[in-house]
């Protein structure tokens, strides 16, 4: 068994680009509309209890009382609908509880780092220093001495790490990478939405819409979980067409916001 260099150099790309994307665009935005730290503070704590803490357990209960897996319609909207509702619904709460004191688009782009940038180090950054660590032990054979001391399901999730690691294209990879800077993006674009939905008379129709578009984005990624959608590809075309949309959506939004109720 053996990892080849040009997956471990992936993992390390994509963990690089992982955690220091959201550093580097809170430097650069920073600089233009002065971020303030709460609202990043906000998105990231939002993106830990409604997403990891409250989504996963209503998934627990759903699909542990329904095999939704077998109904990949249905999976998919059940899905993705739960994503854009718990996530969107966490922006609208956050930015109700922040807009007497961040009344700006700087507040939208923070919480939008915050929530997307904790989401990429925890979910890809993380992974993929542990796969680096494993792989490494795997080229140098430490990883069997290990793996002999454990029993049970234990061992059958490392035989299973092991066995995608060595087996794995690595341009996969880099693609976990490419698909974090997209979700960073779209969570951005959807942040400054819903900041809007709660900051503007008029604008309350956006909160609803980022639940939509939200639950469009995650669409094919349920696909994919159900077995429908193999190609890795048309999915990340569709995630990066997807944060080019958005943002270009959102930038549109604010533009026409700001001219009458909002100041930058």
């Amino acid at each position: 068994m053996h990892v080849s260099a040009a997956s471990i150099i992936f993992m390390g790309v994509s963990a690089l680009a992982s955690i220091g994307t959201p550093i580097a665009l809170f430097v650069v935005f920073y600089r233009k509309y002065k971020l303030p730290a709460l609202p990043l503070l906000a998105g990231s704590l939002a993106f830990v209890l409604f997403v990891l803490i409250l989504e996963r357990s209503a998934h627990g209960v759903v699909l542990g009382a329904f095999n939704l897996q077998e109904k990949p319609f249905i999976y998919m909207v059940y899905g993705a609908l739960m994503a854009g509702v718990f996530e969107e619904t966490a922006r609208f709460i956050s930015f109700n509880a922040l807009k007497k004191k961040y009344n700006s688009i700087g507040a939208a782009l923070s919480y939008g780092i915050g929530h997307g940038g904790v989401e990429a180090i925890l979910l890809a950054g993380a992974a993929m220093i542990h796969n680096i660590v494993l792989s490494v032990m795997i080229n140098s054979g430490s990883v069997e001495a290990v793996a002999a001391g454990l029993t049970g399901e234990t061992l059958l999730q490392v035989n299973a790490q092991i066995t995608a690691l060595t087996t794995i294209e690595p341009y996969v990879f880099l693609i976990s990478g490419i698909e974090r800077i997209c979700a960073i993006g779209i969570h951005m674009a959807l942040s400054t939405l819903v900041f809007y939905a709660v900051s503007c008379k008029g604008k309350s129709w956006l909160y609803p819409l980022a639940i939509l578009l939200h639950a469009i984005v995650d669409a094919p990624a349920a696909l994919m979980q159900a077995g429908v959608i193999k190609n890795v590809f048309l999915l990340e075309g569709f995630v990066g067409a997807s944060a080019v949309s958005l943002t270009l959506f959102a930038v549109y939004i604010h533009k026409n916001a700001t001219l009458t109720t909002v100041k930058t």
